[in-house]
């Protein structure tokens, strides 16, 4: 396994109650494998990825990633697991707006001191963002957008990709072809792939599906 989950509990406090988003998550991820997880809204999807991400703390239970041990790291530790082993790609995008889709695209990997030229001017040809090099993300539409950021963060090849609904602003057809590009070449990394959806269509691709309920894996 690359990535094991053990008994995660996560809980949000208001001034009158407090809320348990997760409940004793127990899950696990082998090398290479890609895992669809969907759920209702609220059901503490984003919340679990971004816990795998070290985006965030749990209250309870351990996560690993590869001899990694969660609850063993500072804040620095964490940014390094970060930096240089788990890619992220966010709805939103998240590009860098003074950036060009090169630069953009080479972010993640420069941070990691593991650039690799040829192999991130290799994904900007799959991506079919060759020719969009110079342009700034402003000039780009929603699903190019997308696949800068899907190519930034494999051009780390990252031990782990996590998908936070990677084509939820894109049309199906759209979708389709995202998702398709997304998992050839995570394929070819070798790298493992988490990712968040709403759609059961589109989780029905990947290797093996589960579903979130109230905090719980149905």
């Amino acid at each position: 396994m690359l990535l094991q989950l053990k008994e995660i509990t996560k809980t949000y406090k208001n001034p009158s109650r407090e809320i348990r988003v997760l409940d004793k998550i127990s899950l696990g991820i082998a090398r290479g494998e890609t895992l669809a997880l969907t759920g209702e809204s609220g059901s503490g999807k984003s919340t679990l990825l971004h816990l795998i991400g070290a985006l965030d703390g749990f209250d309870a239970g351990e996560i690993t990633l590869g001899d990694v041990r969660y609850s063993g790291l500072n804040d620095a530790g964490r940014a390094e697991l970060r930096r240089t082993r788990i890619g992220v790609v966010f709805q939103q995008f998240n590009l860098v707006p003074t950036l060009t889709v090169d630069q953009n695209l080479a972010f993640h990997s420069r941070l990691a001191h593991r650039t690799d030229s040829s192999w991130t001017a290799e994904v900007a040809e799959r991506l079919g963002l060759t020719d969009l090099a110079d342009r700034l993300p402003e000039q780009l539409s929603g699903g190019q957008q997308q696949r800068v950021a899907i190519g930034r963060a494999l051009a780390l090849k990252p031990d782990l990709l996590l998908a936070d609904e990677p084509t939820g602003n894109l049309d199906e057809q759209n979708s389709d072809a995202v998702l398709q590009l997304m998992l050839d070449l995570v394929r070819e990394v070798g790298t493992s792939l988490f990712m968040v959806t709403h759609s059961e269509r589109l989780a029905a691709r990947l290797d093996r599906h589960v579903h979130l309920r109230l905090g719980q894996i149905a």
